[in-house]
């Protein structure tokens, strides 16, 4: 994984694009994995863990009745997310998560293994659904990041 952070900052660096985060599920897993890598500073500008419901609607301003509607883990939550922290950052490319990684809290409706995962490149945004099911808190963390590295990579 280490070649693939190391190549998605280069090409950053090489098109002077700077990155922000806001993390959920992943808990800083992301943002802590890009800052691996020296020289990651150039191009990642921060990251932001808004692991509740309370944190989402006052740092990135998710309206409180778009959570209570679809919920937390939601791809319009994931929207919003993604827009505020577009907002608060100033940087061009941007990326949310929020899922769900149980053991708990996973319904019929909502599993344990659902992940949104969003990116916003200028003003194009793709939010896309993952489902990492039958895994383990840890594995659906890491595999979130590893789509996250991979949504990256795609939109650069």
């Amino acid at each position: 994984m280490y070649k693939k952070i190391k190549q998605i900052l280069i090409s950053l660096r090489r098109k002077k694009i700077k990155l922000s985060t806001a993390e959920s599920c992943t808990g800083g897993m992301l943002a802590q994995v890009i800052t691996s890598v020296s020289g990651a500073s150039d191009v990642f500008k921060f990251g932001v863990v808004t692991y509740s419901n309370q944190s989402k609607t006052k740092y990135l301003k998710v309206p409180n009745k778009i959570i209570n509607k679809y919920g937390a883990v939601s791809e319009e939550c994931c929207s919003f997310m993604l827009k505020g922290l577009a907002k608060i950052s100033k940087t061009k490319l941007s990326l949310a998560i929020t899922g769900i990684a149980g053991p708990n809290g996973g319904t019929k409706q909502k599993p344990i293994g659902l992940v949104y995962i969003g990116i916003k490149k200028n003003k194009k945004i793709k939010i896309n659904k993952f489902f990492f099911k039958n895994q383990n808190r840890e594995n659906i963390r890491k595999n979130s990041v590893k789509k996250s590295l991979e949504l990256i990579a795609e939109f650069i």
